[in-house]
């Protein structure tokens, strides 16, 4: 159940400004960050794909997979408006600051939402457009809805809507799913926990004071270093399986083992910090977001193994014919 502390002014409609004026903040409720990352996973995705769209329809994919993504923080900033105003690292988004109302706010995601959707089922396939249909209902409804209020393994399982974005990528260019997708889904959904946990451990007394469950508020520090220290050692041998079983090559396998062996060290250090060091997490945080961006750029440089690819039969396939024709 929605927070029912919410400002009053989170449910008005903003001081009649015009709409060219308010563009940024329209694009500020796409979480533009997020959306970002996600959009560059799935283009990594598309461009490892044994089958490789032309230069517009790939163009427009990409544009419908940004949107889907825009779509599914739109309408996560128009559910979480009430715990947004509660937080000051989340009070100055559109919607708690005045500046978008609600209405608005839920009507811009759906159309952003319905018509990703729609443009990708053209661009691409029917099945590329499914699994974004499926990613942003996961997102907006199971994750913000449901989840994020009432369990601490909120981003644990959450953490499968972004995890989706390069499997996205793949099906829209062959129409199927085969295992390297899968290893990539695998690798940013371990990846998820110890990236969120570790902003969360300095923020915790927010977390707690807008009722979110977040592990360092229902289980504590120590149990949140532990939990953050396990999921960064299965993330290790977990990102190195595309470069161990000949899906990618030795750019990508030297910066799956070099930063992931950071990642452990970090992990490692943050759990032996004490209790009032907010150094450690803030470090662990940080080298997380350049850690994905660094091995998705490897496996993009590195090109992989085509052979591999093409001999790897799909485990999955659906309108595969029609991704040909891109």
């Amino acid at each position: 159940m929605k927070n029912s502390a919410a400002p009053f002014s989170v449910l008005q409609s903003p001081a009649g400004s015009g709409f060219v004026t308010r563009v940024p903040d329209f694009v500020g409720l796409m979480k533009v960050r997020v959306m970002s990352l996600a959009v560059f996973t799935a283009f990594v995705g598309l461009s490892i794909a044994p089958v490789h769209p032309h230069f517009l329809p790939g163009l427009i994919t990409m544009l419908a997979i940004a949107a889907g993504a825009g779509a599914a923080g739109t309408l996560n900033m128009w559910y979480d408006a009430d715990i947004d105003a509660l937080m000051s690292r989340t009070a100055g988004r559109p919607i708690p600051s005045g500046r978008v109302s609600c209405a608005e706010a839920l009507v811009f995601g759906l159309l952003l939402a319905g018509g990703s959707v729609a443009v990708l089922a053209v661009a691409a396939n029917v099945t590329a457009a499914a699994l974004l249909a499926f990613t942003i209902f996961f997102y907006a409804v199971i994750y913000t809805v449901w989840l994020k209020r009432h369990t601490p393994q909120n981003i644990v399982i959450g953490g499968a809507a972004g995890a989706l974005p390069p499997v996205i990528g793949w099906v829209a260019a062959t129409g199927g799913v085969a295992l390297m997708p899968l290893f990539l889904f695998l690798i940013i959904f371990l990846w998820t926990p110890s990236h969120f946990w570790a902003l969360s451990l300095n923020r915790a007394g927010e977390y707690a004071r807008a009722g979110v469950p977040m592990l360092p508020v229902t289980a504590g520090r120590r149990a949140t270093t532990q939990q953050i220290l396990l999921y960064s050692a299965l993330l290790l041998p977990v990102s190195a399986l595309p470069w161990a079983l000949g899906f990618a090559g030795p750019i990508y396998g030297a910066v799956a083992l070099t930063c992931g062996t950071t990642f452990v060290v970090l992990a490692l250090r943050l759990r032996m910090s004490e209790q009032a060091d907010r150094r450690a997490a803030n470090r662990l945080f940080v080298f997380s977001v350049s850690y994905l961006s660094l091995l998705f750029a490897a496996l993009l440089l590195d090109g992989g193994s085509q052979a591999s690819f093409q001999a790897a039969p799909p485990l999955l396939s659906h309108d595969a014919n029609s991704a040909h024709d891109l």
